[in-house]
């Protein structure tokens, strides 16, 4: 059995087996979470992005790289959509979503935390995003058997356990 839940803190620091890395399609860094990833998890961190993902990574789908300073053993990246840009259809955010897990699956993974993936720079409405990732992440199939969200905002923490109350 799956156990979904919420928590206030710094991904980079969560004791999980994988950590997922709410990329952009270049795999290369960035900002938010993705560039607090790569500077956590030391330069080493891009040069396997670079060696495994030449040509980027596409909205939705999902990779896995070593996860190096890291407490977490694996980084699971998936570059979700970017709302200010367009890219509006929640299927491309549940896809992350479930890419994602699938890919934590293939590497046997136990634990998992997860940011509100494009609920930040990329602007995917907070309240929605809440709703897509509890949504899927309790409805998608898994091996998994610890899934935590991870959130700097206490009131987002609040709304994702108020959520998974629903699904228990």
């Amino acid at each position: 059995m799956t156990v979904l839940n919420a928590t206030v803190g710094d991904i980079t620091t969560q004791n999980v087996d994988a950590i997922v890395n709410a990329a952009n399609t270049r795999m290369r860094g960035g900002g938010g979470v993705d560039g607090a990833i790569h500077r956590a998890a030391g330069p080493s961190l891009l040069e396997e992005c670079i060696a495994r993902f030449p040509n980027g990574l596409e909205t939705g789908k999902a990779g896995w790289t070593h996860g190096f300073n890291l407490p977490a053993r694996f980084v699971i990246h998936t570059p979700g959509p970017n709302y200010r840009a367009g890219q509006t259809d929640q299927r491309l955010l549940e896809s992350s979503y479930r890419n994602c897990l699938a890919v934590a699956d293939e590497l046997g993974v136990d634990s998992i935390a997860f940011p509100l993936i494009s609920a930040g720079v990329y602007g995917w409405p907070k309240e929605d995003a809440v709703k897509i990732a509890v949504d899927t992440l309790s409805n998608t199939p898994t091996q998994v058997s610890q899934i935590r969200i991870v959130t700097l905002d206490a009131h987002i923490q609040s709304t994702v356990q108020e959520l998974l109350t629903r699904y228990a």
